[in-house]
């Protein structure tokens, strides 16, 4: 079977609870065991990558085939596994508190995400789409992400769009289009024909 990529996009606040991980498990353990999905991609800031990428390491202890690549942006950066425990020390050390990072087998960066400006989340979502098979995503059409501070877009106290919603879109886009693209929806307040779209 040829190895297979999924990347995980969601809000940044989600109704996070037994459920949706018992949920994002067993899609996850489907992709890998049925779907032949050895490669997770990544983005960040978000409380569904963060539960995405907890069970995606807690799996990998059986599954060593599968690796967790972070797509970064401008000001982010990848923990890699080999320096997780020396950069937890430091961060102890400075802090006088523990602190556990989040750590990838491996990072990718796009050139475009250099000219995006504050949308390079827009094109590092994209560029995660473009390579995956699966997208697996947490949107509900029903959310109003909240007004950014300076942003000219917002509309009272909510933006038009939120990130995910551009992701969710351009992914629709490119599975009506030439690409083979399987999108999953866990969010639980959206229309069951909605969830899974192939």
């Amino acid at each position: 079977m040829e190895s297979k990529a999924c990347c995980f996009i969601g809000h940044r606040k989600i109704d996070n609870g037994v459920e949706l991980t018992q949920r994002v498990s067993a899609v996850i353990q489907d992709l890998i065991g049925n779907k032949g999905v050895r490669t997770f991609l990544f983005g960040s800031r978000s409380e569904f990558d963060d539960l995405c990428h907890g069970i995606v390491t807690e799996l990998q202890k059986n599954n060593p085939q599968i690796k967790r690549i972070m797509y970064t942006c401008r000001s982010e950066y990848a923990c890699m596994k080999e320096e997780k425990e020396e950069r937890e020390r430091i961060a102890h050390e400075v802090t006088k508190r523990d602190i556990k990072y989040k750590d990838y087998d491996g990072a990718m960066m796009s050139d475009r995400l250099w000219s995006a400006g504050k949308a390079s989340y827009v094109e590092r979502n994209q560029d995660m789409i473009n390579a995956s098979d699966y997208c697996v995503f947490y949107y509900n059409p029903q959310y109003l992400p909240p007004r950014l501070k300076y942003s000219k877009r917002s509309v009272g106290d909510y933006q038009p769009k939120s990130g995910t919603r551009l992701a969710f879109d351009y992914a629709n886009q490119r599975k009506n289009g030439e690409k083979d693209l399987t999108i999953i929806n866990l969010c639980k307040d959206i229309d069951k024909g909605m969830a899974e779209n192939k």
